[in-house]
């Protein structure tokens, strides 16, 4: 499944054509995703403006001028494909060929942007976990999808002082904590992975640990945020992870698995110059782990 740097790297990658366009029509080849699409979903959206596209956590957020929200999430195998009417698709920096299976192009949004130009967005997902909601902006925080969601990495809210209190007495294992979305929304087993190994914690350390007797956050707390918040960025910036089914919204590839420091990387040796240690994969709450036993402690 997408993580959040590979949203965020898709939701830049649709923004030029979608921020300030007009919706004109949408055009539905079935009644739901994962989930049924809303009531009157195509109506609900035609002639409507998108102010903003933004994202919480794993979803992609298209602001409507009408004080509507409308949500969408890739699910495992969901991805957007621009195009101009004419068919061609918009080519990026690192194309490779993709699926033209059009039976699954499941919603279409012919859309005509603020000069004009005609351009349509089209949602393909073959496996049908993705999903889109409708959410009034004023009812937005209470939304059940989002209600819940924790602090973004992405920026400085994402601090020791901020994990404190969410970790301080808990027993549980580092990695299974940084998954928990109720306490840093969108992050994911691979970042947690890759995070963790630049931070030097093991995944099976007790959370509970880099919290101070007083409640306040140990230094190697403060250096666990920098480090989420540097990964993602990173990440972000190689237009996030090729693997399996994921591409952004031009077909084309990100490249951060080549970054890789202990992700699917078993019996390779740790890549930090002063270590002699051999990367380890367990398995913590059904996923897959990988880190270097020896410098992560």
């Amino acid at each position: 499944m997408p993580e959040l740097p590979e949203v965020e790297t898709v939701r830049r990658g649709l923004e030029p054509v979608m921020a300030g366009a007009m919706i004109e029509r949408v055009t539905l080849a079935r009644p739901d995703l994962r989930f049924p699409l809303p009531e009157n979903f195509a109506e609900r959206l035609a002639g409507q403006r998108i102010a903003a596209l933004g994202r919480r956590a794993k979803y992609l957020l298209a602001d409507l001028e009408g004080g509507t929200v409308l949500a969408m999430h890739l699910g495992m195998s969901g991805s957007f494909r621009i195009e101009s009417r004419s068919g061609t698709s918009l080519p990026g920096r690192f194309v490779h060929a993709r699926s033209t299976a059009r039976l699954h192009d499941h919603v279409r949004f012919d859309l005509m942007e603020p000069g004009g130009m005609p351009v349509t967005v089209i949602f393909n997902d073959p496996r049908r976990f993705g999903y889109m909601s409708l959410v009034e902006r004023a009812d937005f925080g209470a939304h059940p999808h989002f209600r819940n969601l924790g602090i973004e990495p992405t920026g400085n809210e994402l601090s020791g002082a901020a994990l404190a209190p969410l970790f301080a007495g808990r027993q549980a294992p580092l990695k299974a904590v940084l998954l928990d979305q109720k306490i840093i929304a969108g992050l994911g087993n691979i970042y947690v992975c890759e995070a963790l190994w630049r931070a030097r914690l093991s995944p099976r350390r007790a959370a509970g640990t880099l919290v101070t007797a007083k409640g306040a956050p140990s230094k190697r707390l403060d250096d666990l945020a920098i480090h989420i918040r540097e990964t993602i960025a990173d990440a972000i910036a190689a237009g996030g992870s090729s693997l399996r089914d994921y591409r952004q919204a031009d077909g084309s590839l990100g490249y951060f698995q080549h970054s890789f420091a202990v992700y699917d990387r078993e019996d390779e040796p740790c890549p930090r110059p002063t270590c002699r240690g051999i990367i380890r994969r367990i398995v913590q709450s059904g996923r897959s782990t990988f880190f270097c036993p020896v410098c992560q402690r």
